[in-house]
């Protein structure tokens, strides 16, 4: 299924489309990326193995470093990138390049994920250490979720389309903060962006 490319607004009554970053900007970030790497290398005087890098990541964040599998990667938003490409260059590359590392240096689980020893390596990098940006993304594509309706005895609530999976394969159960009741499903679901 083909989705429609996002809408610019240019001018008056002129509308572009955004476009992805094409295929030298991607090689731009992954070299980027493998500079990031190798400054890493010198530092712990150790060799870091070269990482999948993909440009299929959709919504409201740059950039992500993923373990799928044993699988190391980052993945990079080609619309925001293709919109501010510059910034994600010298903010992004370097924030999820500095994830890897403590991940192999220390553990993805022995370390907080903007813990002191990310926030040293992006200071080694030059790089600032804020964890997130403001960006204008309204009209970067973003993701569709399902949100499910649910009630209790004072309101109504709702729910992302994995917490209504979990009541349903009867893994978790969710409660009211207010009248402490046990949500009800009313079988109601509405399409929200994310």
């Amino acid at each position: 299924m083909s989705h429609p490319l996002p809408i610019i607004r240019v001018g008056a009554n002129k509308m572009l489309p955004i476009q992805p970053i094409g295929a030298a900007q991607q090689e731009q970030i992954k070299s980027a990326s493998n500079n990031y790497i190798a400054l890493s290398g010198e530092l712990y005087k150790k060799t870091f193995g070269t990482i999948d890098i993909r440009f299929d990541l959709k919504g409201r964040a740059a950039g992500m470093y993923q373990v799928k599998n044993r699988e190391h990667r980052i993945r990079y938003n080609p619309y925001i990138f293709a919109k501010y490409f510059e910034e994600n260059l010298t903010e992004t590359v370097p924030h999820e390049v500095a994830h890897y590392i403590t991940d192999m240096i220390y553990g993805i689980r022995n370390i907080r994920p903007h813990g002191k020893e990310w926030q040293a390596l992006m200071q080694h990098f030059g790089a600032n250490t804020r964890r997130t940006f403001s960006y204008d993304l309204s009209d970067i594509p973003q993701r569709q979720y399902q949100q499910h309706r649910y009630r209790c005895h004072c309101q109504t609530h709702t729910l992302s389309s994995i917490r209504h999976n979990k009541i349903l394969r009867g893994t978790m159960q969710y409660f009211c903060k207010k009248c402490g009741t046990t949500l009800v499903c009313t079988n109601k679901q509405s399409p929200v962006l994310l």
